[in-house]
């Protein structure tokens, strides 16, 4: 809601429902800040007046030095798993959750600071943060969100006019992002290190927040997990779909809402590899591509392993009931997965494949080390034609000719116009991502002050579906002097 000023109202549930979960906190004074980016699209969404946003009382919100009414800014205390090892006490080390905006249509979304100081969380860390990878979780999280995959949103990115020590001196900022919560599954482990009760009382606030049918709920935890597994199965089978690598899987990372938060050392795949890693500390591939489904699943246990007391009060029983629901996670990925699949190869939803029939396509794609998005969006001139040498990096192939002689049999045993089912394709498969070298190259040109090629590439990216050819420099893959590019934590 907004006042009669244009400024937001704020409300803060988590800090009235959870004593013992957080520290009340303030965002650093920041002296000169200046707004270099404000989302004006995401501001209507959620009935924020954008000439208030954009004035110097809307910059200073950005980076939590003006309070609004309601507003009572807080870090968060979480736990969670960092790389497989626990830590029983991570929290918000550079965040604060300001507080929580309700729209009209009554949906209510957190919005919460990223580089705005040292928290009690902080554990030797500055708590700042630079432009660049703020403008980057800008770009991503837009670019996600045009994509169909939910995810935390930026409100605006706010220069400090300050440098931030890294391995250089750098600019500093501060992100102001939105999502649903900010609910972890690193929440319960930490509330699960306190007691029972304070398990209980994040489950009754979670299932208030997110899953509020199921009140009044016979055995509410077993069901709230498996209301959680669905909405990770889902979410990660989409991050596969479009070659999406989170880079740090963390259990503090998982957002319980079902969406993709924590933007740090991800990007999207450029050649076909199921074991890419992009993350400079992910040294053991645990974050690879192909790994994200089995470490989603991994994270669940996690959760799962909080909730037992409240799942049955017989320890085995519990155990029992948490493992069933787990061990049907990567059925439930797999089935998502495969719908999403076939609506990219223009297949309906009730049309029979062989149980390996996609993997066998990327099988194809990883052998011949082909660009996942370029290739992925060429099948359609394949169904279009009919002619499989519209994709010449797999055409002459005999595993590709085989396969794709059983995909063009499967499109015309269903009847339908070939035109159609093309268009349909190019509705699922994107022409734009965020390709790595023009995402840095974009964030380089920020961090210098020249704004222009992001505000291009964001534009863009709002509309991944429609090929547009004097864009055409959009789609061009990593140069081969880009092999072995990194993406970094941005701490």
């Amino acid at each position: 809601m907004s006042s009669s000023t244009g400024a937001p109202e704020l409300q803060n549930t988590w800090a009235d429902s959870l004593p013992g979960m957080f520290e009340p906190w303030v965002a650093d004074e920041i002296s000169e800040p200046t707004a270099l980016v404000v989302n004006g699209d995401l501001a209507k969404e959620l009935g924020i007046n954008t000439d208030w946003l954009n004035s110097p009382i809307g910059t200073r919100f950005l980076v939590g030095n003006h309070a609004l009414p309601g507003m009572t800014p807080i870090a968060q205390a979480y736990a969670g798993h960092q790389f497989g090892g626990y830590s029983p006490l991570l929290g918000d080390g550079r965040a604060l959750l300001l507080g929580e905006l309700v729209t009209t249509s009554e949906h209510r979304y957190d919005i919460h600071l990223k580089g705005s100081g040292r928290t009690r969380f902080s554990r030797g860390g500055d708590g700042k943060a630079a432009v660049g990878p703020m403008l980057r979780e800008y770009i991503i999280g837009e670019a996600m969100h045009a994509l169909g995959i939910p995810t935390s949103r930026a409100l605006g990115v706010v220069a400090t006019n300050q440098k931030v020590r890294r391995e250089e001196m750098l600019p500093g900022a501060v992100l102001c992002r939105v999502a649903s919560s900010h609910i972890r599954v690193g929440s319960f482990q930490y509330a699960a290190s306190q007691s029972v009760d304070h398990v209980k009382r994040l489950l009754d606030y979670s299932i208030m927040r997110h899953f509020s049918h199921l009140q009044g709920s016979s055995n509410s935890a077993l069901e709230f997990l498996d209301e959680v597994i669905n909405r990770q199965a889902s979410l990660v089978a989409k991050w596969m779909h479009v070659g999406f690598i989170h880079g740090v899987m963390n259990t503090d990372n998982m957002a319980i809402s079902g969406e993709t938060i924590d933007y740090g050392p991800c990007a999207f795949m450029d050649t076909y590899n199921s074991a890419t890693v992009f993350s400079s500390i992910d040294h053991q591939g645990r974050y690879a591509y192909g790994r994200q489904p089995y470490i989603a699943q991994w994270n669940l246990a996690r959760l799962a392993e909080s909730l037992l007391p409240l799942i049955d009060s017989d320890t085995d029983t519990a155990v029992t009931r948490a493992t069933d629901l787990l061990q049907e996670f990567p059925l439930r990925f797999e089935a998502a997965w495969n719908a999403g699949m076939k609506a990219k190869l223009g297949l309906t939803p009730d049309t029979v494949t062989e149980p390996d029939f996609f993997h066998r396509l990327l099988a194809c794609f990883e052998s011949e080390k082909v660009d996942y998005t370029n290739t992925m969006r060429s099948l359609s001139s394949v169904a279009r034609s009919g002619s499989t040498e519209l994709v010449p990096a797999l055409a002459p192939g005999p595993d590709f000719l085989s396969w794709s002689a059983e995909w063009l049999a499967l499109i015309d045993k269903s009847g339908r116009d070939r035109h159609e089912i093309a268009t349909q394709m190019d509705s699922c498969n994107p022409a734009y991502i965020p390709r790595n070298h023009i995402v840095e190259m974009a964030l380089a040109a920020g961090s210098n002050g020249d704004l222009q090629p992001m505000s291009e590439l964001v534009a863009l990216l709002k509309d991944p579906f429609s090929k547009r050819d004097e864009m055409d420099y959009y789609t061009n893959p990593m140069p081969e002097d880009w092999e072995g590019y990194q993406t970094f934590c941005g701490t």
